[in-house]
């Protein structure tokens, strides 16, 4: 366990601003923090606490922060996702954000409020090690971010995906590929040394392909779990996932050598004739004034990730108390619009953020039919649930899960057909907190419900969010009866009079009326734009 004793309070205090940025040299309006785009890294220690205020001066839409694979414990109301855990933050106001960040790794933060993120409201969050079991093995540290780009804003693109006509369910494709957010990408190289390179995909749609030339790659964390150090000559990147790897300069190195990123934008990267139009090489650097050359893949063939060891042993959580299947496939809404579901049904928002409803709703917040249809999943503490993914569309999919990290027990191949309802799986599974799951297949993952609070499991693929491939786990409601919630997010609900008590329709007397509740999604999608609510007329009584 790690030592505490010395842990501090990491103080910051941002605004959200549209700024102006060109990252693969066309010009756009972008998402900055304190008048600045890239936003800046956050960097603490295990144990530390991160004391964040953060206010929103974008004037025109509202705003929020998850912290991508911090586990929130003791703190649900912290992980950040607008209409879960808290109401969305409009503009002239702010929300402080305060939590511990238990565990090391490489992370990163970014809006969850409506299809944000991919505007620029993103960044690296690295929380340090002094146990670190390889802080022996390397000599610096180097962040390395990787994105798809779109030229085009977030509600643009989701507006022309959100049509009937759409009949393929497509979204669209990005304009290119960005890394280190448009910055360099030349990682000085010196013989002798050994790097630690934190990679960390910000994309919302494509995952990225990874090879560095003549260079092999040991794998040493994978989403903020140790593994056992690993070699990859390639590696697949899904939206959020990390990497964190080591690259030594050995006494034969003498140049400098290039890595190339593709993006894979192809449904299934294994059948035949899969296209990369989307590349970038960067380089290890080791004399600037020799040549820079291109890195060249003729066939991408990444390492399985589902094969790496955990680097603690740990065996299989069990033995399994609840199983969940689901069951994805896309689908159209009442009104014909496409969207994505789990077992048949699409997440839509509620009018009560759902961590409200299950800290007010007494004894009956163990039942989901009062959370309305954001796929709910009640989990009492404890137990060991086994989450079972069906992919059936005949696409790779990257699935998060918030506030966990889970076991990785079976992820086959493309074409395996749904969960066979047996195996066992590896025996030593590995953990993460993103996993993709192969076209037209299956995963099996595994976490301890011991996190009381709730938390999404979704696509990472930021506009299958949006078409409402999510499901809500409800996690140890029992325990969280009567729960309290900071002075300044009760007020953001306040003031855009979202009710923040109740079910999922706010009422608050009959908690299985589902008066009010959201069954059907908007025909017209406005994502985070804020429209004020209208203010009541002022009653002037005269004295007669």
């Amino acid at each position: 366990m790690a030592c505490f004793s010395a842990a501090k309070t990491i103080n910051l205090d941002w605004t959200v601003d549209w700024v102006t940025a060109a990252p693969d040299g066309f010009v756009r309006p972008v998402i900055g923090i304190n008048g600045q785009w890239p936003c800046p890294t956050i960097d603490a220690d295990v144990g530390d606490t991160i004391s964040l205020k953060l206010s929103n001066n974008l004037g025109n839409e509202t705003t929020g922060l998850h912290f991508h694979g911090i586990s929130q414990i003791s703190t649900p109301d912290m992980d950040g996702p607008s209409g879960v855990t808290q109401c969305p933050v409009p503009p002239g106001s702010s929300v402080t954000y305060q939590f511990v960040v238990p565990d090391a790794g490489t992370y990163w933060y970014h809006s969850h409020n409506m299809g944000q993120y991919p505007d620029g409201l993103r960044g690296p969050l690295i929380v340090h090690d002094p146990n670190d079991p390889y802080k022996d093995k390397y000599d610096e540290e180097v962040i390395l971010t990787v994105s798809d780009w779109y030229h085009d804003q977030t509600i643009d693109l989701v507006r022309d995906m959100l049509q009937p006509s759409n009949t393929l369910f497509l979204p669209r494709f990005p304009d290119g590929i960005i890394v280190n957010e448009g910055g360099s990408a030349q990682i000085p190289f010196v013989k002798g040394k050994t790097y630690r390179l934190r990679i960390i995909s910000f994309a919302a749609f494509a995952s990225a392909m990874l090879h560095f030339d003549s260079h092999t790659m040991q794998v040493i964390m994978n989403d903020g779990s140790y593994i056992q150090q690993a070699q990859a000559y390639q590696l697949r990147i899904s939206p959020a996932q990390r990497y964190d790897v080591l690259i030594s300069a050995i006494d034969r190195d003498h140049r400098n050598y290039p890595f190339l990123f593709s993006l894979d934008i192809n449904r299934d990267f294994t059948k035949p004739d899969p296209v990369w139009p989307n590349n970038f090489t960067g380089q290890l650097v080791m004399d600037s004034t020799k040549p820079f050359t291109e890195d060249v893949v003729d066939v991408w063939r990444p390492v399985d990730d589902s094969h790496f060891k955990p680097f603690d042993s740990l065996v299989q959580f069990g033995p399994v108390t609840t199983t969940v299947v689901l069951d994805f496939d896309f689908c159209f809404d009442e009104n014909d619009y496409p969207r994505a579901c789990f077992n048949g049904q699409t997440y839509i928002p509620q009018k009560v953020p759902t961590l409200y409803s299950v800290a007010s709703t007494g004894t009956s917040n163990t039942n989901p039919a009062i959370y309305g249809a954001v796929n709910p999943i009640v989990v009492g503490y404890g137990e060991v649930v086994q989450l079972v993914i069906n992919n059936n569309d005949a696409a790779v999919h990257p699935f998060h899960l918030h506030g966990h990290q889970f076991q990785v027990l079976d992820r086959p191949r493309s074409d395996t057909g749904p969960w066979p309802k047996r195996g066992s799986g590896v025996a030593q599974p590995p953990r993460r907190d993103v996993v993709h799951v192969n076209a037209n297949s299956h995963a099996v993952l595994r976490f301890r419900a011991d996190n009381p609070g709730v938390f999404l499991f979704h696509c990472h693929i930021e506009w299958h969010v949006e078409m409402g491939l999510t499901a809500t786990i409800i996690e140890a409601p029992e325990k969280l009866r009567g729960l309290q919630f900071p002075d300044d997010h009760i007020h953001n609900c306040r003031i855009q009079n979202i009710p923040f008590t109740g079910n999922a329709g706010g009422n608050t007397g009959n908690f299985t009326d589902t008066t009010n509740f959201v069954t059907t999604p908007p025909t017209v999608y406005n994502g985070a734009l804020y429209f004020p609510p209208p203010t009541r007329p002022r009653v002037v009584r005269r004295r007669l």
